[in-house]
């Protein structure tokens, strides 16, 4: 369900903060993954510090796809 209502004006400033989050978690996302696949090749892993770095992914993952569905929400037809 989309939480978005209100003025044209105030509705896309919703939606450009929505995307400017969405653009931050992206690179947070991305960076995980480039942090985790290091961790793997490194001579001492850390398998703890890997199993939470994916979870803290999934998270971030998890709130992707909730602030894209609040921007581009489905249309039930």
């Amino acid at each position: 369900m989309n939480n978005l209502s209100g003025s044209p004006n105030k509705l896309m400033e919703d939606i450009t903060d929505l995307e400017e989050k969405l653009v931050e978690l992206e690179r947070e996302h991305k960076d995980l993954d480039d942090v985790i696949d290091r961790l793997k090749e490194s001579a001492s892993v850390d398998f703890f510090q890997i199993k939470r770095l994916q979870k803290k992914k999934l998270q971030l993952k998890d709130m992707i796809q909730k602030l894209k569905s609040e921007i581009i929400p489905d249309i039930i037809a």
